[in-house]
This record gives structure tokens, sequence and C-alpha cells, in this order.
């Protein structure tokens, strides 16, 4: 599926005609600054032209596509390609005005689990920082779609992108963030701390950091659905971002804890931290170097379920 790109070569050829890179930019003259503005004029108008090319194939049923042999790795690259022109804020905020932000949302039950995943890519990069396409998606229903991949879908991958996409439409958006909530977006966040993937984990700990961070009340409600147990199993993960993420909302509700006088039991955090502690402490110089946030998270820890400084202070 080819389509007419951007006029870069003309770009390009402007570019090069008016500077040599040996000499100052000089002073554009009216009729340079006409020629640039024609030419990134025509840029933007093949850009939504290519969009409208694209939101026109997504719409087409899939009997179609199949009768043209158009496979599902062209349909991805399609999608890749879409990415590219969202990352631009305006050309997000165009892509449902133009017909695609429905069809790219009906992509995310796509049978094709590759598809999916690359729709719910493509749905992140449109919302990240973005107020208005974020409007538009939850009017779409898009959150209500983004997390049944993310709780129920059979492909680790696909939960794993529409995480990421949910992480995006939530941040800085009331609206979408109490939505979460009220659909128990916080079992779906225990049952992904809980999975055997590395990414997933290290997904569903950023989402679960933010919550934290953004509202108080949510300290209580990780603390009551058991997420200090799936926490303290993960502080002692393999893979240090899994950790380092694990001690930080560790360190967020322990905190809270200690102000609210609610407490959980806190028996087999306090034997990894103290098993932690002396791995630390038999470190050399150097490795406690590539650790040093994990070892300061560590220090913190200890410091909140002990009431004293622990003897990772004497290694700094």
């Amino acid at each position: 599926m080819e389509g007419s790109g951007p006029d870069w070569k003309g770009l390009l050829k402007w570019s090069i005609a008016h500077s040599d890179g040996t000499q100052a930019p000089r002073q554009l003259s009216e009729e340079d600054k006409r020629f640039f503005a024609e030419a990134m004029q025509e840029q933007t108008v093949d850009i939504v032209k290519r969009m409208k090319e694209i939101s026109m194939v997504m719409n087409l049923p899939s009997e179609v596509l199949e009768a043209q042999d158009i496979t599902p790795e062209e349909i991805e690259g399609m999608l890749e390609e879409l990415q590219e022109h969202v990352e631009n804020i305006d050309m997000a905020n165009d892509l449902h005005a133009i017909g695609g932000l429905v069809p790219l949302l009906n992509y995310l039950k796509n049978p094709n689990a590759g598809i999916r995943s690359r729709a719910a890519e493509v749905v992140s990069t449109i919302v990240q920082n973005n107020p208005k396409s974020q409007k538009q998606v939850m009017d779409c229903n898009g959150l209500e779609r983004l997390l049944e991949n993310f709780n129920s879908d059979d492909n680790i991958k696909v939960r794993t992108k529409a995480l990421g996409a949910i992480s995006s439409l939530i941040r800085h958006n009331k609206v979408a963030t109490e939505a979460f909530r009220s659909s128990s977006g916080y079992a779906g966040l225990r049952e992904a701390l809980a999975s055997e993937d590395v990414r997933f984990q290290r997904k569903a700990l950023q989402v679960m950091q933010y919550l934290l961070q953004e509202n108080p009340k949510d300290h209580n409600v990780a603390t009551q659905l058991g997420f200090v147990a799936s926490l303290t199993n993960l502080a002692n993960s393999p893979d240090l971002d899994v950790r380092q993420a694990a001690l930080q909302a560790l360190v967020e509700i322990v905190r809270h804890q200690d102000k609210s006088g609610k407490f959980e039991d806190t028996t087999q955090l306090k034997d990894i931290v103290r098993r932690r502690v002396e791995e630390l402490k038999a470190m050399n110089q150097e490795d406690l170097a590539a650790v040093k946030e994990e070892r300061q998270l560590v220090d913190l820890l200890w410091l909140l379920l002990f009431k004293q400084p622990s003897d990772l202070r004497q290694k700094v």
C-alpha cells in the first residue's frame, strides 16, 4: 500500500541550496519565506491525505482486505506508519475528525494479536500528554476496550501494550483515572504483578506508582487488596527495575501506614529487607554504585519499618 509522502526531496534541495554549512545562516528573503511556508504546507497536506487513506483502509471489512490479499503484517506496517504521523499532536487530534479513531479502536478487537498490540501502541501515542485526544478516546469507549485487553487477552504482549495505553490515557486525566479505579483496575494490576512476564510487571508498577502519588486514598485501597504481599515478592525480583519500582511503591504504602495508623503485617517484608541489607553490605563500592537507587530505597524502607537507620549508611 503505497501513499504519496511528504516532499522531503524538495525540502532537502531547498535547504542545501540556502546553506553550505560554512557560513552563518543568512536572513531569508520574503520569497524564501514564502517558498518554505508553501513547502511545509504541502508536507502537512500530504500527511493528512495519507492519514485519510489509512483511515479508509482501517474502515474496510476484513473480508475485503483478505480478498485484496492484504496480510496482517501489512496492516501492522500501516499502523506503524500511522503511529509516526500521530506523534505530532495536531495530527493526533485530527485523526478522529478524518474518521480514523473509531476504526483504530476497533482494531483492539482484531483476531490477530499483532494488530491488537500495534493498535494499542498507536492509541498510547495519540493520548500521551494530549487532553483533547484523551477525551476523544474516552468518548469513543476506548478505555473499556483497553481494559478488556489488559484484563483478559490471551496474549501477554497485547495485555502489556493495552496497559501501556491505559497508562498514557489516565495520566493527568481525572475522568479516566476514576473510570480505571471503578472498573477493577487495581485487581488487574495485582494480577499483572503476579505474572511471570517482566515487562508486564514493570508496566503495572509504573501505573501503580502514578496512582499512589496522585491520590493518598489509593494507599488504603492497595493495602486492602493485599498489594504489600505482591510488592514484597517483587522486591526480591532478579530484575533491577522491577525491584526498584516495587521498593518505591512499598515506601509509599508503608509511609502512608505510618501517617494513618493503619498497619498490615509486614513480617515477610522485614525479613526481605534484612536479607537485602546484608547482601548490599557485602558488595564492593563498584557494585554498590550500580544499585545506588535501590540501596537508598532499602535504607529508607528499613528506617520506616524499624524506626532506626540501617547499617547501609556506613557504606556510603
